[in-house]
C-alpha cells in the first residue's frame, strides 16, 4: 500500500508563524506528553527540559518555537485555543516559573534555562528537538521528534523500522507521483479532485469532508479578513508595519459589509482592471501572512510560512473569476491543492530547514496553479502542467529570513507565489498537454536535488541571504 496523505494532512488549522517551526513543536510536545501518560509516568515528573537542535534553534526565537513548546506541555491545542489567550499563558508560566503538564500536573519550569538552543545539527533532520523528563526518583524519560515541515512530526526509529509504521492506509487509488494521478483520471474518466474525493470517502464520512472542507476554507477566509482590517506593526522588533491593512482601504472605499461572507460579497462589485487584480491578489496573501506572523490562526497550506497563497488564490477566483462559485468550487479546489501538496511531501520536502523556500512558497504555488487550473477548466493534464510550470519558476528559491522571523521576506513572497500560480494555471490552459517538455515529476525530483545541493546557510539558518545582509539594525 502506499503512504495514506489526505487533504486534511495537507491543509491544518493551527497558529503562526511557522509550520515546522511552531506547530511541529507544539505537536511534538503534545506527543511527548501521551508517551508520559502511556508510560504511566506523567503525575511522577518533576522536571522537564527542552533541547532545540539546527535550524529550530538558529531561527526558533524568531519563529516562536519556545513559546510553542511551553503552549504544547501546557496541554494547549493549535486547532482551537483562542488566539487571544496565548499571551497571558506564556506570561503567566514566566511569571510563576511554572508549568502544568497536560494541564494536571504542575511542576517548576524556568524557560531561560529548561529550553536549551544547540545550533549543532542532529544528523537525521534539520529540525530536531528533545525531551528530558526527570522523574523523582532521578531515572529520566528522553523522547526525540523531528519536525519535517507542514506540522507533520516524526520520530527517526519510527522512519527507520524495518516493518514501515507510517500510518497507511487502502485508498481506492493509492497516489505515489503525477504519473499515477493522471492514469488515474484517464482509466476511471474522472477529475482529478474526483479521484482525490474517492480516496478521501475511504477514509471519513462524505458529511465530514465536507464540513472539514468548509471549515478550513471559512478559517482562511477569516484569516483574510482579519488581515485586511488590522493595521499597526508586527512584533519581533523587525517594526514592519502591516500593508495589507492601507492597501484593502484603498481598494474597497466605503462598502458596507459586516462579516467575512459579506465582506467576500462587496469585493465582487468593485473595479475590475489588471492593476486591481494584481493588488487585490496581493492584499489577499499579505493579509494572510501578516495575521501568521503576529501568531494568528492560520491553515498550514502546506506550511504557515506560505500559507496565503492557497487562500489569495482562491480568493481570487471567487471575487473576480466566478461570481456564481460557491462550496462546490472551493471544496474542489482544496483538494486538488492538497493533493499536490502531497506528491511534493512524497518525492520532495515541504521543510524549508531542507529545501529553502523552493519547498514553502515554491510547492504552495504549485498547488495553487494546479487547484485554479481544474476550477478554469482544464484537463487533468493541464493542471499537473500548471503546477510544473509554478513549480519550475521557484526552483533554488532560498530561506533567509531576517532575524529568524516569518516577516522578511516571507510575507512578500506569499504575493509573488499566488501572482506566478495564477500566471502558471493561464499558460497551461492555453498550451496542449502532448507539447509539454517538463513532466511534473521531473520537476519535483529536481527540486529535491536542488534542495541536497543548496548550502545550509540558506535553509531556514538565517545565516545567509538576506538574513545577513540586512540586519535588526537597518530595520
Amino acid at each position: 500500500m502506499e503512504e495514506c496523505i489526505s487533504v486534511f494532512d495537507m491543509l491544518k488549522i493551527g497558529v503562526g508563524p511557522s509550520s515546522s517551526h511552531t506547530l511541529g513543536p507544539w505537536r511534538a510536545a503534545e506527543r511527548f506528553l501521551e508517551e508520559l501518560k502511556n508510560e504511566s509516568i506523567l503525575d511522577q515528573i518533576k522536571r522537564v527540559k527542552v533541547d532545540l537542535y539546527g535550524s529550530l534553534s538558529l531561527t526558533g526565537k524568531g519563529h516562536a518555537t519556545d513559546l510553542s513548546v511551553m503552549l504544547g506541555l501546557s496541554g494547549q491545542d493549535p486547532e482551537y485555543i483562542p488566539v487571544e489567550n496565548i499571551a497571558g499563558i506564556i506570561k503567566t508560566i514566566e511569571d510563576r516559573n511554572e508549568i502544568i503538564l497536560a494541564n494536571q500536573h504542575t511542576i517548576p519550569f524556568y524557560f531561560l534555562q529548561d529550553i536549551v538552543f544547540n545550533k549543532d545539527f542532529l544528523p537525521f533532520h534539520a529540525n530536531g528537538l528533545k525531551f528530558t523528563a526527570y522523574k523523582a526518583d532521578d531515572s529520566e524519560y528522553e523522547s526525540t521528534f523531528y519536525s519535517i515541515g507542514g506540522g507533520f512530526v516524526v520520530k527517526e526509529e519510527r522512519t527507520n523500522a524495518k516493518i514501515n509504521e507510517v500510518i497507511k492506509c487502502a485508498f481506492p487509488f493509492p497516489i505515489q507521483n503525477a504519473v499515477e494521478l493522471l492514469n488515474y483520471t484517464v482509466s476511471e474518466n474522472k477529475s482529478i479532485s474526483e479521484i482525490v474525493y474517492e480516496n478521501e470517502k475511504s477514509m471519513r464520512p462524505e458529511a465530514e469532508i465536507h464540513s472539514e472542507l468548509m471549515r478550513i476554507w471559512n478559517t482562511m477566509l477569516e484569516c483574510m479578513y482579519i488581515g485586511c482590517h488590522t493595521g499597526g506593526i508586527l512584533p519581533g522588533g523587525l517594526n514592519v508595519r502591516r500593508r495589507a491593512f492601507d492597501m484593502h482601504q484603498n481598494l474597497i472605499g466605503l462598502s458596507n459589509y459586516s462579516d467575512p461572507q459579506s465582506w467576500l460579497e462587496e469585493i465582487r462589485k468593485t473595479e475590475v482592471k489588471f492593476r486591481q487584480i494584481l493588488k487585490w491578489v496581493s492584499c489577499f496573501a499579505l493579509a494572510v501572512n501578516e495575521v501568521n506572523a503576529s501568531l494568528g490562526r492560520v491553515v498550514t497550506a502546506p506550511t504557515n510560512g506560505s500559507a496565503g497563497v492557497i487562500p489569495a488564490v482562491l480568493m481570487y477566483y471567487l471575487v473576480i473569476e466566478n461570481h456564481n462559485a460557491g462550496e462546490k468550487e472551493i471544496k474542489q479546489f482544496l483538494m486538488v491543492a492538497g493533493e499536490i501538496g502531497s506528491i511534493f511531501k512524497k518525492g520532495s520536502t515541504i521543510s524549508a530547514a531542507m529545501g529553502g523556500c523552493q519547498a514553502e512558497i515554491g510547492v504552495s504555488s504549485s498547488m495553487a496553479a494546479a487547484a485554479l487550473c481544474e476550477l478554469m477548466g482544464g484537463t487533468p493534464a493541464q493542471v499537473l502542467m500548471a503546477a510544473e510550470i509554478a513549480m519550475e519558476h521557484h526552483l533554488g528559491l532560498t530561506c533567509d529570513p531576517i532575524g529568524g522571523l516569518v516577516q522578511i521576506p516571507c510575507i512578500e513572497r506569499n504575493t509573488m507565489g499566488a501572482i506566478k500560480a495564477i500566471n502558471a494555471a493561464e499558460l497551461a490552459l492555453e498550451t496542449d498537454s502532448k507539447n509539454a517538455k517538463v513532466p511534473l515529476d521531473k520537476v519535483i525530483n529536481t527540486m529535491w536535488q536542488t534542495a541536497k545541493d543548496m548550502n545550509s546557510k540558506y535553509k531556514e539558518t538565517s545565516e545567509g541571504g538576506l538574513a545577513i545582509a540586512v540586519n535588526m539594525a537597518d530595520c
